[in-house]
């Protein structure tokens, strides 16, 4: 069986777990945590980067910065991961979805001013499959009105908008390192922050409302609770791992981008056949190869080529249920304006297997299986 998921593994992240064992340092904040953050901070040219838990945690980190209170709107795509929502959902805010663009997926900025309302505070784009939003209209909507943005950058990690990193838009970016991303700790994130005023008060929330990094740093002789807040520090375990990762990362995306090059090339002939649709990727965007999907004409085709690619030991799988259709988000939020997109494109979208390790015989096998489907 192909798996559609296999978390990366180089073979060196063993190596720097066990350090950290002999360390005698498990929790999180250590040397490792230290060098990662550097690498991401060097790697996106950010002030500060602060390794979370996860994403969800990043997120609601940001939610919390950014004083979300009941009776606030956020606004994002309804083509998300529930986390989107849920970091503000938490703190009494309304997610207002808005429709996607079909050919990137992602949120359409033409369709976010009119979403705006007196109550509006954050715009959260999201940059699915690692290609950029268009940031340039988001950021200058957000000027004019006065509004945060908190980039959910899950699937952005090595991927850029104009030769800008995906992630470093925003009062704050969000990133991913959950085992089916590019660089992996398991469950684990990261939150960047822009602007050096939230830095303090995000040390103090992300280490259960106290001073304690100032602790650490030597700049007071002891610490205490400041303010509210949770636990989202890494184990220096977890971290390890991604250390090792993140030192060749050059290896990792090298490979990726070569299995979705062979994808393209080899599912191009059915594209321009118009039996399926391949990625776009803007001009101005460098994405990182982070999932190849297809679209097929519509969700009963879809639902017959998974069972055929199954039959032939492929495992393929949907994305997201989109969230203003979800019990939850029926409950929680709404849809600003017409759903002529979500719903449609989401029930076509069908991901292939993409990972570190996937071998280019793979990609092949797959592609071929693929265009026999549309051949019968």
């Amino acid at each position: 069986m192909i798996n559609f998921n296999v978390p990366p593994y180089l073979g060196t992240e063993i190596e720097y777990v066990s350090e950290a064992i002999r360390n005698h340092k498990i929790c999180g904040d250590g040397e490792f945590t230290k060098k990662a953050s550097a690498i991401l901070e060097e790697m996106t040219g950010t002030g500060k980067c602060l390794l979370t838990t996860s994403c969800t945690h990043a997120t609601e980190l940001a939610a919390l910065l950014a004083n979300i209170q009941p009776g606030d709107e956020v606004i994002m795509p309804s083509y998300t991961f529930v986390s989107t929502a849920d970091a503000f959902v938490l703190r009494g805010a309304t997610p207002v979805f808005v429709d996607i663009d079909p050919k990137t997926m992602n949120m359409d900025a033409d369709l976010i001013e009119d979403a705006i309302t007196e109550k509006t505070k954050v715009i959260v784009p999201v940059h699915y499959a690692g290609v950029g939003c268009e940031m340039d209209k988001i950021m200058d909507i957000a000027r004019r009105y006065n509004l945060l943005v908190i980039e959910d950058a899950a699937q952005g990690i090595c991927a850029s908008y104009k030769g800008k990193p995906l992630g470093t838009f925003g009062e704050f970016g969000c990133f991913s390192f959950h085992e089916t991303k590019n660089f992996s700790m398991g469950e684990g994130g990261a939150i960047l922050i822009r602007d050096e005023e939230y830095v303090e008060k995000a040390e103090i929330f992300r280490e259960k409302g106290t001073d304690r990094s100032k602790y650490f740093r030597g700049q007071i002789d002891k610490y205490r609770w400041q303010d509210f807040g949770s636990s989202y520090l890494p184990s220096e375990m977890n971290v390890a791992y991604l250390y090792a990762q993140l030192l060749q990362r050059d290896l990792i995306q090298t490979q990726r981008m070569d299995c979705y090059n062979t994808y393209r090339e080899l599912l191009s002939p059915l594209e321009n056949a118009g039996r399926i649709e391949l990625p776009f990727v803007p001009e101005y965007c460098e994405h990182n190869a982070h999932m190849f999907y297809i679209k097929c004409a519509d969700m009963e085709e879809r639902t017959r080529l998974i069972g055929y690619l199954k039959e032939r030991d492929i495992m393929a799988v949907f994305h997201y249920i989109p969230l203003h259709s979800a019990p939850a988000g029926l409950k929680y939020g709404r849809f600003h304006g017409e759903d002529r997109y979500t719903t449609k494109e989401s029930e076509r979208l069908l991901r292939l297997p993409m990972y570190y390790g996937l071998t280019k015989e793979q990609v092949i096998y797959i592609a071929e299986q693929i265009i026999a489907f549309y051949g019968k």
